[in-house]
């Protein structure tokens, strides 16, 4: 491969890479706000589409250090820009899974405190009437004893003739 063509090769793929991490960047952080409404959703796209553009542009460099064997520079060009092409949509697709996984764990953990803090309200409600409610340790489904004979010994029937 000449060198106008080695040069035409790696500005093409570059090109194709920045394009293709700002609309990770861009898209990703949309994706992220819209599970979760939190300010680390633009710090952890940019973590990504960082990594994105170091391995991709690194994998571009070492493509193009590989001699292919073709009938003239155009066709190293464009076999070459094939590879990198299906190389890109590999790590697009590797890309969108961690922010997939990101956006999946920012969701549990919201959940999770939505549920933490509805329990503390009704524990906290709980007491302020005087009620209890029973810890799953005193529950009949924990303790092997049925739901009937708690009953029975919680509020006796009263007895004919008392």
């Amino acid at each position: 491969m000449d060198t106008n063509s080695y040069v035409a090769f790696l500005l093409i793929g570059a090109v194709l890479v920045l394009v293709d991490g700002q609309i990770i960047y861009r898209n990703g952080r949309r994706f992220l706000q819209q599970g979760t409404a939190s300010a680390s959703a633009e710090s952890m796209t940019r973590l990504v589409s960082v990594l994105f553009h170091l391995v991709t542009l690194g994998v571009l460099l070492l493509i193009s250090t590989i001699d292919i064997p073709t009938d003239g520079s155009i066709e190293g060009v464009v076999l070459r820009t094939g590879v990198v092409l299906i190389v890109l949509g590999i790590a697009h697709w590797i890309a969108m899974t961690a922010l997939t996984r990101i956006r999946d764990r920012q969701e549990f953990d919201e959940v999770h405190q939505e549920r933490e803090a509805r329990r503390q309200a009704n524990d906290a409600a709980s007491a302020a009437y005087g009620t209890s409610v029973p810890s799953p340790a005193e529950s009949p489904a924990y303790n092997g004893e049925s739901a009937t004979s708690v009953v029975n010994r919680q509020q006796p029937y009263p007895r004919a003739g008392s």
